[in-house]
């Protein structure tokens, strides 16, 4: 398979869409699809989904399309879906908790190992059978395992502290949930932020310009 180490960042954060959009045309029995179909039920055009898939290697064939379980397969390899990848969680209040008891992290190819806190009420209990530590053996754990990403959703003022813990210890990666701008001067290590309110503020503008057509056409 070809790779293109300058695929743009947009193509790459359409790649989880085709992959979620995949599984669930798999799961409904869906065999083969076209770009064109494919664009249509993702709100893509059929040239986008070519161009993006195009970064990557050859997919599908003229007249026939894609098959839906073998471009999610190969979809899935180039996102690491078969990597065994690890993680753990740092903070176990309401989104701690609510993440770790909801999201599927098997089914994006991660392996939850562990959770930390310094609250004494839930240190030693289990969350969905995750095992939750003090955070003062964050170091340790990370030596004695192997851990890919460390997601944070600790609260603002301990993020960038916890955050440079992570790094120090060898994570390759922070899923940040803390809607703190952390600073990563580690070019080994990779940080995704997610920002709830930039969400919400995007569904704000567009519904703000929506109205403003209605009352002006």
């Amino acid at each position: 398979m070809k790779r293109n180490a300058k695929v743009s960042t947009a193509v790459i954060r359409r790649l989880p869409r085709y992959y979620r959009q995949l599984s669930e045309l798999q799961e409904t029995g869906v065999v083969r699809i076209s770009s064109g179909a494919l664009g249509k039920s993702m709100g893509l055009t059929a040239s986008q989904i070519r161009q993006d898939l195009f970064c990557f290697g050859e997919f599908g064939q003229q007249g026939y399309g894609y098959k839906v379980d073998s471009l999610k397969e190969e979809i899935g390899e180039i996102l690491g879906i078969s990597r065994g990848h690890t993680l753990i969680v740092l903070g176990t209040g309401n989104l701690g908790r609510a993440i770790i008891q909801n999201f599927r992290f098997s089914a994006n190819g991660f392996a939850l190992l562990a959770a930390f806190d310094v609250d004494p009420v839930v240190v030693g209990s289990r969350i969905a059978g995750v095992p939750v530590r003090h955070v003062n053996g964050l170091e340790d754990f990370i030596a004695a395992h192997r851990v890919d990403v460390g997601l944070l959703t600790v609260p603002m003022a301990a993020a960038q502290q916890m955050g440079d813990r992570l790094m120090d210890a060898g994570v390759k990666g922070i899923w940040n949930f803390t809607n703190y701008e952390l600073v990563c001067a580690r070019p080994d290590v990779v940080l995704e932020s997610v920002h709830f309110s930039d969400s919400l503020l995007t569904l704000s503008y567009l519904i703000s310009q929506r109205e403003d057509m209605e009352e002006n056409p």
